[in-house]
């Protein structure tokens, strides 16, 4: 009698890795537009904290933004608008060129969620927020299977990893007492 095959199929891993991939680029762009500016709107770099300080101003007088991030807005947000300027566009350019190649993706899709949070609490829920937020659940989700068809599994990068796997594994951490 045959086992069944408890593999993935390659039609769904190329389906995870096209939604990681589509998901590194949704953030690229995001950086992107801030950076050079979307049709209408001003670039961030080109007037440093304008945007960023009208946005959060908004935020803070929304109703449904809650309390404590109304705070947090206040109290620090506003003093550090500037470096949030820089920050903002560069990481998420850097997060979806990470996601897209596959490279650490479990604390590239983090730090893009917490950064979704930032701007769902800021009131900023659209449907695009909601399709980056789901797929970057589904990616966790599917984490082994969005790494497959990484850059982290090339034979260089493969090798160096199962090296550091076998060293920590023949070299185990013995606790010291010291008094």
């Amino acid at each position: 009698m045959r086992k069944p095959n408890k593999s993935p199929s390659l039609f769904y891993l190329t389906l995870v890795t096209i939604m990681r991939i589509l998901f590194g680029f949704g953030w690229l762009l995001a950086g992107i537009t801030k950076i050079t500016g979307k049709t209408g709107e001003i670039s961030w770099f080109q007037f440093p904290g304008q945007f960023l300080t009208e946005y959060l101003s908004a935020a803070a007088l929304k109703p449904h933004v809650p309390v404590f991030y109304k705070y947090f807005i206040e109290h620090f947000c506003i003093h550090w608008v500037i470096p949030f300027n820089y920050a903002i566009p560069i990481v998420q350019i850097m997060m979806g060129i990470f996601i897209m190649m596959g490279f650490r993706i479990l604390p590239s899709v983090l730090i893009c969620m917490f950064m979704h949070v930032n701007f769902i609490l800021s009131g900023n829920m659209n449907l695009i927020s909601l399709t980056l937020y789901t797929s970057a659940f589904l990616i966790l989700l599917n984490l082994q299977k969005s790494n497959v068809f990484s850059i982290e599994h090339l034979p260089l990068l493969s090798k160096r990893k199962r090296k550091r796997k076998q060293y920590a594994h023949s070299h185990p951490v013995t606790p010291t007492v010291t008094s």
